[in-house]
C-alpha cells in the first residue's frame, strides 16, 4: 500500500509535466488535488494534496503536500511531505520525504551526485528511536526522484506521441531503484467532481522493479488536451476498490 501510494505521488508529478508542454521557466505555480476512494457504489472523499514549484537563484525547488480529511483521520491519519531541490537543467540535487501514516514516522533524504552520464544517490532513513540507515543507488543514466522525475518530461512535445513508442526512465525512492514507463493511450473524455466534461490524452504508468517484475497495478492519467495540459485525473487500483485524484479548479 505504502509503494502504491509512493507511484500515485510520482504519476501525479509526471502527469503534471505537460502543463504547457515545452521548454518552460517556472516562477510559481501550485495545483490542487481531492483524492476519492471508490469501493462499488460508495465514493468517500479522503484525502487532499497540493504540488507547487517556484524559482531559486539555483534552480528550482518543489514541494508536494498530502493530508487525510478529518473522517479519515480516525481511521489512517496520512499528513506526508516531500520537498525537492532541482538543478536548472532539471536534475534532481536533494529529495526530502517527511512521512506521518498512522502511528509510522519517517523522513528519507536521498542526496545525488553526478559523473558524466552516470548519476549516483546516498539515500538514508531516519526513524525515531533507530540509528539512520543508508544505501547507495546508481544508475548508468540520468536518474530522478518522485517528483523532479516531471522536470524532464516538461520539455517532451506530448503532441507528438505516439501509442507503440512507450517513454522509460529510472526513479529512485527511498532505497529502491526502480524503472517508470509511460505509455500514451490516445484520446478520452473526461468527468470531473464538479460535473465539467473534458476532452484529455490518456497515458499509463507502469512501475518495474529490476528484473521486470511490476511494482504495483498501473496508473492511469488524463491530461487536458488544451495549452494548459492540465492532469485532470488519475485513476490506481487497490486490492478492493479505485483511487482516483481529481483536479481542483
Amino acid at each position: 500500500m505504502k509503494r502504491f501510494a509512493r507511484h500515485i505521488i510520482a504519476a501525479l508529478c509526471v502527469a503534471a509535466s505537460w502543463l504547457n508542454a515545452g521548454a518552460v521557466e517556472y516562477n510559481y505555480e501550485k495545483l490542487n488535488y481531492e483524492i476519492v476512494y471508490q469501493w462499488g457504489m460508495i465514493w468517500k472523499h479522503a484525502a487532499d494534496a497540493s504540488l507547487s514549484i517556484r524559482k531559486t537563484p539555483d534552480g528550482y525547488y518543489s514541494q508536494l503536500v498530502g493530508k487525510t480529511r478529518s473522517w479519515a483521520d480516525k481511521i489512517y491519519t496520512v499528513r506526508d511531505t516531500i520537498k525537492c531541490t532541482i538543478k536548472d537543467n532539471k536534475a534532481p540535487l536533494k529529495y526530502e520525504k517527511l512521512t506521518h501514516e498512522k502511528n509510522y514516522h519517517a523522513r528519507d533524504v536521498i542526496n545525488f551526485t553526478y559523473n558524466y552520464s552516470h548519476t549516483s544517490a546516498t539515500c538514508t532513513r531516519y526513524r525515531e528511536g533507530r540509528q539512520p540507515s543508508s544505501i547507495q543507488l546508481s544508475a548508468k543514466c540520468q536518474a530522478y526522484d518522485m517528483v523532479s522525475v516531471f522536470y524532464m518530461l516538461r520539455d517532451l512535445n506530448f503532441a507528438q506521441m505516439t501509442t507503440s513508442k512507450p517513454i522509460t526512465t529510472i526513479i529512485f525512492s527511498g532505497k529502491e531503484k526502480e524503472q517508470l514507463t509511460i505509455r500514451f493511450k490516445g484520446k478520452k473524455n473526461v468527468k470531473l467532481r464538479d460535473g465539467s466534461k473534458h476532452e484529455s490524452y490518456l497515458i499509463t504508468f507502469k512501475f518495474t522493479q529490476e528484473g521486470g517484475k511490476k511494482s504495483s497495478d498501473d496508473i492511469d492519467a488524463y491530461i487536458s488536451t488544451d495549452a494548459h495540459r492540465t492532469p485532470l485525473l488519475l485513476v490506481g487500483k487497490l486490492p478492493v476498490g479505485e483511487v482516483k485524484c481529481y483536479y481542483k479548479n
